[in-house]
C-alpha cells in the first residue's frame, strides 16, 4: 500500500471522528488537487527534507509525500496523531511525526540539516512563527506557506503599497517574496471567514547577519509603530535625525515611503553606531 492508496481524507476524518478546533486556528484543506499544487510551488522532491507545521488530518502531508520528500509533521493537537501514523504507516520511512507546539521546537535540530518549510500555518501562529524563520537561528532553504490573504498581502507588499510594513520589510530583507496562490474560502473544511493564499518565499544568496536583523527589527519597529511621522520624529528614540542622515535616507521621509534597502542602510547605521 502507498500514500495514493489511502482512503480520502473526509472519510478518514469521520472514522477518527474528528473535527476543526477554532482554538487552534484549523481550517482543513481536504481537496488533494489544491494540495498537490501546493507541493509543485514548493519544488521539493527526493533528497529533500520538509518540516510541515499542524498538518491536522495531513491532506498537505500526502502531498509532500507523494515527490518523494521526507517530511517532518509537527503536530500540537494530539486527536491527529492516529491519523497522521496510518500516514507514516505507508510512507517507507519518510514521514516522521512529532507531537509539539511549533513555536517551542527547535526546528534546526529537528532537520538535521537544510530543510524546506511547507505548512498551512493554524492562523492563530502564522506571523509568528514566519518571524522566527526569518530573524532566527534556523534558517529554511525555502518557505511556501499559506496564510489569510491579508497577511499574505502584507509579506509581499512593496513599498507605497497600502499593505507594506514592517512585514513586508523585514521578510523582504531576508527573502524573495511573493504571493504564488490565492485561495477562496470555501476550499476549506470548516471555510474561514476569509480567503487565503500561499506565499513562497526563497532566501536572498547572500544572507544578512544576525545582528542587522536585529537591528533592522528594532528600526522597524519604532518607524512603522508611528508610520504617519516623520522617520526624524518616529525614530527619535534610535537617533532621529541624525540616524537619518548617516544612512543616506530623508529624514523628513515617512515609513511607508522608504524602501527596503532604504531600511537596511538605518539598521546599518544603527548598529555601527550602537
Amino acid at each position: 500500500m502507498s500514500v495514493r492508496d489511502l482512503p480520502p481524507l473526509r472519510e478518514a476524518l469521520v472514522e477518527h471522528d474528528l473535527l476543526a478546533r477554532k482554538s487552534f486556528g484549523q481550517h482543513f484543506l481536504l481537496d488533494l488537487n489544491v494540495t498537490r499544487k501546493i507541493a509543485r510551488l514548493a519544488a521539493v522532491g527526493e533528497a529533500d527534507t520538509v518540516i510541515e507545521v499542524g498538518p491536522g488530518p495531513g491532506g498537505l502531508t500526502r502531498a509532500l509525500l507523494e515527490t518523494g520528500a521526507r517530511v517532518i509533521a509537527v503536530e500540537k493537537d494530539p486527536r491527529f496523531l492516529p491519523l497522521l501514523r496510518d500516514v507514516a504507516a505507508v510512507a517507507d520511512g519518510r514521514l516522521e511525526v512529532v507531537e509539539a507546539d511549533a513555536l517551542k521546537i527547535d526546528a534546526a535540530a529537528l532537520a538535521g540539516g537544510p530543510a524546506h518549510v511547507v505548512s498551512n500555518l493554524p492562523y492563530n501562529v502564522g506571523t509568528p512563527m514566519l518571524i522566527g524563520w526569518l530573524t532566527g537561528p534556523f534558517r529554511p532553504v525555502s518557505m511556501t506557506l499559506m496564510f489569510q490573504k491579508e497577511v499574505a498581502d502584507r509579506i509581499a507588499a512593496g513599498v507605497g503599497d497600502d499593505a507594506y510594513g514592517r512585514l513586508a520589510v523585514i521578510a523582504q530583507a531576508v527573502c524573495e517574496a511573493k504571493v504564488v496562490m490565492d485561495l477562496p474560502a470555501k476550499a476549506f473544511t470548516p471555510p474561514p471567514k476569509v480567503a487565503s493564499a500561499v506565499v513562497r518565499l526563497v532566501p536572498h544568496a547572500t544572507a544578512q547577519p544576525a545582528p542587522l536583523i536585529a537591528a533592522l527589527e528594532r528600526i522597524t519597529a519604532a518607524a512603522f509603530g508611528q508610520r504617519r511621522k516623520m522617520l526624524r520624529s518616529s525614530l527619535k528614540v534610535l537617533g532621529g535625525g541624525a540616524l537619518c542622515v548617516r544612512a543616506g535616507v530623508d529624514p523628513d521621509a515617512r515609513a511607508e515611503t522608504i524602501p527596503v534597502d532604504g531600511f537596511l542602510a538605518l539598521a546599518r547605521a544603527l548598529e555601527a553606531g550602537a
